[in-house]
């Protein structure tokens, strides 16, 4: 049985991980992590992680950035693995979490979601086949309240043309530059809508063929499963170092 303790406990994606956990055979939350500290399941609810007294084999985050610094102190102290699902990290606290992760191992990914993890490693293995006779465009969708643009997963999914291609230019915007496509340019396109959950297509254009790559993400369920996935591969982790979802794929 694996115990985790659940930071953001009382939040949206921390009550669909509370679900999953409670049909679980094989996994369960030990204690709870939440500025709104209610207890609504059977584990307790800490307000914040200096007060936990509970022992677990790992840590699962998916709260705010804010709460990162006493997150990091409390997984080093304990020597518990961690698995960080939440984002929008400033660059010291990308570069905290890699100090961190000298001691103890770090989990951690732009989406959670195994399918996509799936889809990057696809793309790894697409770019070298097709060559640079192809053109790469990202298209990435999005319900309409969400800020940022591009999401995270285009700019990982971008990062991994890049990196198999060994050379990429990401460009966002091309109604401004009247001129040819470069041979080296890695489009991406948002768009934001509806209540979109999330769709990721990225589309390989060449010498008359096209081949498209998509994800499509049809609850947040899959990123809740996908986090509960990680904790129990952390929890056999005694290696420090970072992770990632490719680890597990």
């Amino acid at each position: 049985m694996t115990n985790i303790i659940l930071s953001g406990c009382n939040g949206r994606m921390g009550r669909m991980i509370s679900r999953i956990c409670g049909e679980s055979d094989d996994v369960t939350i030990a204690a709870g992590v939440d500025v709104y500290a209610v207890k609504l399941d059977a584990y307790p609810v800490f307000a914040s992680f200096p007060e936990v007294d509970t022992v677990a084999d790992a840590v699962v985050d998916f709260s705010n950035p804010s709460a990162l610094k006493s997150i990091l102190e409390f997984c080093v102290t304990k020597h518990i693995p961690l698995v960080l699902c939440t984002t929008g990290y400033s660059e010291e606290q990308l570069a905290d979490i890699r100090a961190a992760s000298k001691s103890v191992p770090i989990f951690r990914s732009f989406n959670m979601s195994v399918g996509i993890n799936l889809l990057t490693e696809l793309i790894k293995k697409a770019v070298p086949v097709l060559g640079k006779n192809f053109d790469v465009e990202i298209i990435e969708q999005h319900h309409r309240t969400k800020i940022d643009a591009p999401s995270g997963t285009a700019i990982m999914l971008a990062e991994a043309v890049k990196e198999a291609r060994g050379a990429g230019e990401f460009v966002y915007d091309r109604h401004s530059v009247r001129q040819q496509r470069g041979a080296d340019e890695i489009g991406i396109s948002s768009i934001r809508g509806g209540t979109i959950v999330g769709e990721h297509s990225v589309i390989f254009a060449g010498p008359d063929e096209v081949i498209e790559l998509k994800h499509t993400a049809y609850s947040r369920e899959v990123f809740a499963q996908g986090a509960v996935r990680a904790a129990k591969y952390m929890a056999g982790i005694k290696e420090p170092g970072m992770y990632d979802m490719s680890d597990i794929i």
